[in-house]
């Protein structure tokens, strides 16, 4: 499988390619007062708003730095559908993930991911092992707690309309 591998802090973490949309250079945003301490801002993605999270910190992290290599990471987010919802086609998002220390596109054989036996953070997933250390998925439909899910995404709590 292949993935976007990033960091956080000093940690490698990775996406996988079919969840992300595009990669783009650090931006502008547009800040959001009021909003919850992990929202970067808001970007124009061809005209239509995008928010943007700070993964490091939504990870209990320091703010990640404006570096030459730090990306916003634009995903597909669908959030977990609700029991009883599971006929229903759960909406999809995009949302912006900055993230620190782009590294690129790695190769990770589906045999070598296992599970970390830790339960730190719910949008944490499988780690491979490599030369270079230890990578770990991150899981999209895990990554924002309901709080910050109903900020942004107000049809993803069952009030406000879907996205278009």
């Amino acid at each position: 499988m292949k993935l976007l591998v990033f960091h956080i802090g000093q940690d490698r973490y990775g996406l996988r390619l079919g969840v992300v949309q595009r990669v783009l250079p650090l931006m502008e945003l547009k800040r959001l007062p009021l909003a919850p301490a992990a929202v970067a801002g808001l970007m124009n993605l061809h005209g239509q708003p995008v928010p943007v999270i700070d993964l490091a910190l939504l990870a209990g992290a320091s703010p990640s730095a404006d570096q030459v290599d730090t990306r916003i990471v634009v995903v597909d987010y669908t959030p977990p559908q609700e029991a009883g919802d599971a006929q229903a086609m759960p909406p999809r998002y995009a949302l912006g993930l900055l993230a620190e220390r782009v590294l690129g596109v790695q190769e990770v054989d589906d045999g070598a991911l296992a599970e970390s036996g830790v339960q730190a953070a719910p949008f944490l997933g499988a780690v491979a092992g490599d030369r270079a250390g230890i990578v770990q998925l991150v899981e999209p439909a895990h990554l924002l707690p309901p709080e910050l899910r109903a900020a942004l995404f107000q049809h993803a709590t069952g009030t406000g309309d879907a996205a278009p």
